[in-house]
């Protein structure tokens, strides 16, 4: 008996009832529920599942229904539990039916028969007095895919949107696009369902029901013209995942019911484009610049007074063509400022949302306002900053002007990944112009440097994007390109190559020399594409190059056959040249180069080969042809410079944010961004009935309402008076450049007079501090016409709120007057005081403010969006001291920031090691040879480790997979990160990883296992003193007071004799401790005596001051001030020792 208990744990679940109870009704000891059966055979892997669920007891029930959750949620199949699970549909209680239905929206669509026998159950739940219950039951049936129940499905949802529960309403909508999808014949009565649903006023089921819209009828935008005006109303209160959806709606419905406000401006461009004609060159670069850019907004502002009475006349469309003068629409200017604050959600969906609305029906001029809100986006997660960077990569093509503030945002961070990296580039290319090219350039030349080689060839291929456009650094750049030709690394010289030979087209008469360098690199490049460069320049300019030209055709004639494709077919080209210029020298070569490509194993090669005979060779036994005598026309004709294009110029065809944009392709459900039209459609169609009647009898009781700016008022065009003009000089945060056009739909949509209470309470919040406007604003008696409730009020009330916050030392009248003029125009101008007595409580208002001037207030949204101050996050790759690509023209002051503060700045080595140390060799690798070198650049994962790269090379005879490390040994203190493992490794192959190492301000050694297939090995791995310090720049006065602090046991000091320094070069001496030591020279005397460098300890950020002073003309003497005396200690001697074997006589 004990045996077969034993044998079966499920067997003492009947004898459960007679133990005592806790908790759960669960005794975790002995029963099901406590997992011991977890890892039974498949066959019986869920019968302790089943019978917990098929107990009386729920407490069993509702640990096997989380147990059962949390397999789905991991993944796992749970599909043969429906039959138990369904069951418990029926329970009393809550929590297992909560959790019954969240397993049944999983499983019914694969379970549709099982799930209909309880079709009566989700149809009794559906009046369940728990919203949460009915919410699930018609989660569940909207989940069942069976035709059949589609009357069912259609009456649950039907009933669920006129729900007392807003979630009840909220899942209907959700579920509408299920049965649409199943059923679309269903669709008129959906349609029924959905306008019922976006006629709902709460922020709950808005979001949902906008969403259903997308999905069965975005056609219909009937059923969004009058619920416009409330949906820019609710979009601050809806919740994030609604916005994103509302406001992608509202930006298709705003490109069909408004005109193009930059249509004026797009006609000018084009007209000028027209006029100039052969201006392609500038066809990357085609943004204007930041000044013409701020005289037009200038002159729209001077023009908008003129403007404003007429185009409210003419419903937002002026007699004039509307390409040429459209005034924005009052509901255009509604949705961009019901959408500005959402600039500061914390979500990037929203922000995204937003921004690309103003990127597509905004006025140019108020889309600069977006690029702070997207920089701040640089600040969160890798995948947030690929999105991001991608829209701006694409904006700044035709927006070029509002990012060039933010140039530095865009620098490459050494902690980026690659793909970050391009982008970054990308943009910086775009953003480049004759002013900010020097620092870019700056930048571009460290960036050469990277061990990254995708990013090195980007960059290269930036500079040359940049030389070609810029014709001021043209030069330098191409000069700096011939100077990487001698780089140690062949893809970095491959890649120039190909960069020159772009470049040189634009450049050939100048330059001739350079094809002769570049031919001299046949011998050693082998990389196809330069290769295919290096030969295509000497094809295209051999009469320049007479006696090279002959040459090169004969080596690769040699090689013909080893080389890759690409290079036979620009060999094939060389010769028909060579031969059409120099046929005495080349006809022979060239005869052997076809005939081997003749029988060549590529069909394009035997193809090009057969296609390029006939011009030189013609089958006629050697009369001329109509080939053979056009034959220079067509091989030596002059071929134009290709155009420098960002790659990220087409992807403006597309919404920007979608999908299709980000992948510069259209993806499955794109749908087009449509065309504004050439007139505006009726904005009639947008008011809600009722509501101008009683617009219009207020402005009939009141003439000084409004002051001509509602669009319900008829005789308010004449003009303006002064305290109006006055008013609009000071702006708020939600206020923009457009003066009275930016509130016109605040007056228009809105009840807010002097008659309500809650513009009342907000006005005298917000002037609490200032009796005068208080006494200006005092409320009046309610009139008797009908007030409808206002849609603003809740938006009013925390602009209010949120203007109370600003800085203090602004006056009580600026602030009391800003924060109500977004709440109906004016508070003054639509009160029924006469207007002497407004005017001269204005006045008064206005004394404090002309006596004593006050420093401009930012905004909330300047505030929050202002990155001046933020520091960036990570290690930024800085600029070595000089470089090829270094032009002779000053850099912005911006650059001399950081030296002007007086405190540490980080900069790069002035000596890299590019000579690798053996670490393992083959003999004690089982044939796997290790080498290393330190880069002396932070490493990615922690700016206090030292980068490590290690280089693996395979000298056995066989393949060796799966290098990786095994067991450490790290002394206290110490962290690492390891290398990416190795997959395989083929004989005489190389590879490279990179190892972070934290060494804590030691030199200890660590030991490390080297694990392969062919064998482990263990390896020990000391660093240098001179790799634990990171070279620092700091001024002169605060070396000295930092030495000055670092006296007594801090301070390490002797003297060398034996050196003559009249013979030590200064050069040659700051080489060798730069060897020895990654610090930075700070400053030296200017007699020579004195050299001053400076850095600090990795991980603990201790500084290391070194002095080396001559004392005579034999002595130096070597002075090291350190906080780590055991640092400051190995410092001197290393360096000592260095010193006497390089200079002791």
């Amino acid at each position: 008996m004990q045996q077969n208990a034993a044998s079966n744990p499920f067997s003492m679940v009947a004898a459960y009832g007679d133990r005592p109870q806790m908790g759960l009704d669960v005794e975790f000891g002995s029963d099901p529920a406590s997992g011991a059966a977890f890892f039974q055979s498949d066959g019986r892997k869920h019968d302790d599942l089943k019978q917990m669920l098929d107990s009386n007891k729920d407490g069993l029930k509702l640990e096997a229904m989380k147990r059962i959750i949390g397999m789905i949620a991991r993944g796992r199949d749970a599909s043969d539990l429906f039959p138990a699970v369904v069951k418990n549909v029926v329970s009393k209680n809550i929590e297992v039916k909560k959790l019954v239905y969240v397993y049944l929206v999983r499983y019914a669509e694969e379970q549709q028969d099982l799930a209909l026998l309880s079709i009566s159950t989700f149809q009794r739940a559906l009046k369940d007095p728990n919203q949460l219950i009915r919410a699930s039951a018609l989660r569940v049936l909207s989940s069942i895919r069976v035709n059949m129940i589609v009357p069912i499905v259609m009456l649950a949802i039907r009933d669920s949107s006129a729900d007392l529960s807003a979630y009840v309403r909220k899942t209907a909508a959700h579920a509408i696009p299920k049965l649409y999808s199943l059923d679309a014949e269903q669709k008129d009565e959906l349609v029924m369902v959905i306008e019922k649903l976006l006629s709902d006023r709460t922020t709950l089921v808005v979001g949902s029901a906008v969403m259903a819209f997308d999905e069965v009828c975005p056609e219909r935008v009937d059923l969004i013209h009058k619920n416009y005006r409330k949906l820019c109303n609710l979009l601050v209160d809806v919740d994030e995942w609604g916005q994103v959806i509302i406001i992608n709606m509202l930006t298709r419905y705003a490109r069909t019911q408004f005109v193009n406000p930059n249509g004026d401006e797009d006609a000018d461009m084009a007209a000028d484009a027209g006029s100039q004609g052969g201006a392609n060159h500038e066809r990357f670069y085609d943004e204007s610049s930041p000044d013409e850019a701020d005289d037009q907004q200038d002159h729209e502002k001077d023009e908008d007074d003129e403007k404003s009475h007429e185009s409210v006349q003419n419903n937002g469309v002026t007699s004039n063509s509307p390409s040429t003068s459209y005034h924005i629409d009052v509901d255009h200017r509604l949705l961009l400022r019901q959408t500005k604050p959402l600039l500061q959600s914390r979500n990037a969906s929203v922000v995204m949302a937003v921004a690309q609305l103003y990127h597509h029906v905004a006025p140019r001029h108020e889309v600069q306002l977006i690029a702070k809100a997207l920089i701040r986006l640089l600040r969160s997660h890798k995948e947030v900053q690929s999105v991001v960077l991608n829209c701006i990569a694409s904006m700044s093509t035709k927006r070029k002007t509002i990012f060039e503030p933010h140039l530095k945002s865009f620098f490459v961070r050494t902690s980026d990944p690659t793909h970050l990296k391009l982008l970054k580039l990308n943009i910086l290319t775009n953003l480049a112009s004759a002013s900010s090219i020097s620092l870019i350039l700056r930048e571009f030349q460290t960036y050469i440097s990277s061990n990254d080689r995708s990013f090195v060839a980007a960059t290269i291929q930036a500079i040359g994007r940049c030389a070609a456009s810029i014709k001021e650094v043209t030069e330098t750049c191409l000069s700096g390109l011939v100077h990487l030709l001698s780089n140690h690394d062949e893809h970095v010289v491959a890649e120039s190559v190909v960069v020159i030979k772009k470049l040189f087209q634009t450049k050939a008469a100048e330059h001739y020399e350079i094809i002769t360098q570049m031919a001299k690199l046949i011998d050693f490049i082998n990389v196809p594409a330069a290769r295919a460069a290096i030969i295509w320049l000497i094809g295209e300019y051999n009469e320049k190059v007479p006696l090279i030209a002959p040459d090169v055709l004969r080596k690769m004639a040699k090689s013909f056959v080893d080389e890759q494709d690409v290079v036979k077919l620009q060999v094939l080209n060389l010769g028909v040249k060579l031969y059409l210029t120099n046929p005495q020298q080349t006809s022979l070569l060239c005869q052997y180069v076809f005939t081997l490509a003749r029988y060549d194993c590529n069909y394009d090669v035997r193809d090009r080969a057969r296609f390029l005979r006939q011009f030189i060779f013609p089958s006629n036994g050697g009369g001329q042809t109509m080939l053979s005598q056009h034959a220079r026309q067509v091989f030596l004709a002059t071929k134009p410079a290709p155009l420098p294009e960002s790659k990220y110029r087409d992807s403006n065809n597309f919404q920007l944010g979608s999908l299709s944009h980000y992948l510069n392709m259209p993806a499955t459900g794109y749908k087009e961004l449509p065309t504004f039209p050439a007139v505006a459609p009726d904005p009639t169609v947008r008011n809600i009935p009722g509501f101008m009647q009683e617009k219009l009898s207020i402005n009939s009781e009141s003439p000084l309402k409004g002051s001509g700016t509602g669009a319900g008022a008829t005789g308010a065009g004449s003009g303006e008076n002064s305290s109006s003009k006055e008013q609009r000089k000071e702006r708020n945060f939600l206020s923009d450049d457009e003066d009275d056009k930016s509130s016109a739909y605040s007056e228009s949509s809105s009840s807010s007079s002097s008659t309500s209470s809650d513009s009342n309470s907000t006005d005298e919040s917000s002037n609490e501090d200032n009796p005068v406007e208080v006494a200006r604003q005092k409320p009046k008696p309610k009139e008797s016409t009908p007030k409808l409730i206002n849609d603003n009020d809740v938006v009013e009330k925390a602009v209010a709120v949120n203007n109370q916050s600003r800085d203090g030392n602004e006056s009580g009248t600026s602030d009391s007057e800003e924060s109500s003029e977004y709440s109906g125009s004016s508070s003054s101008s639509s009160s029924d005081e006469p207007e002497e007595q407004q005017q001269e409580a204005k006045k008064q208002t206005e004394k404090p403010v002309a006596a004593k001037p006050t420093p401009t207030a930012k905004s909330n949204l300047d505030l929050l969006l202002d990155l001046d101050d933020i520091p960036p996050i990570g290690p930024v790759m800085t600029p070595s001291l000089g470089g090829f690509l270094t032009p002779g023209t000053p850099l912005v002051a911006q650059t001399q920031a950081g030296q002007a503060t007086g405190g540490l700045e980080l900069v790069g080595p002035s000596y890299i090691e590019f000579k690798h140390k053996q670490l393992l060799n083959k003999v004690s690798g089982h044939g796997l040879q290790l080498a290393y070198r330190f880069t002396r650049a932070p490493h990615l994962y922690s700016s206090s480790m030292c980068s490590i790269e290690l280089q693996f090379q395979n000298c056995g005879p066989n393949e060796i997979t799966n290098i990786h490390l095994g067991q450490r040994t790290l002394p206290a203190g110490m962290q690492l990160n390891e290398f990416s493992p190795v997959a395989q490794l083929q004989p005489q192959q190389l590879a490279s990883g990179v190892l972070g190492i934290d060494f804590n301000d030691s030199t200890h050694a660590i030991d490390l296992e080297l694990v392969s297939s062919a064998g482990n090995s263990r390896v020990q791995l000391k660093p240098p003193v001179g790799e634990l310090v990171r070279a620092i720049q700091i001024p002169e006065s605060h070396h000295r007071d930092e030495r000055a602090k670092l006296r007594g046991m801090n301070e390490h000091q002797c003297e060398l004799r034996g050196l003559r320094r009249d013979l030590i070069d200064v050069t040659s001496l700051k080489q060798k401790i730069f060897e020895c030591l990654n610090v930075a020279h700070t400053h030296s005397s200017t007699t020579g005596q004195l050299h001053c460098f400076a850095g600090q300890t990795l991980s603990s950020k201790s500084l290391v001051l070194l002095t080396l002073q001559w004392q005579s003309d034999e002595a130096l003497t070597l002075l090291v001030n350190c906080e780590k005396m055991v640092i400051g200690s190995m410092v001197l001697n290393e360096l000592r020792n260095a010193l006497q074997l390089s200079f002791s006589m």
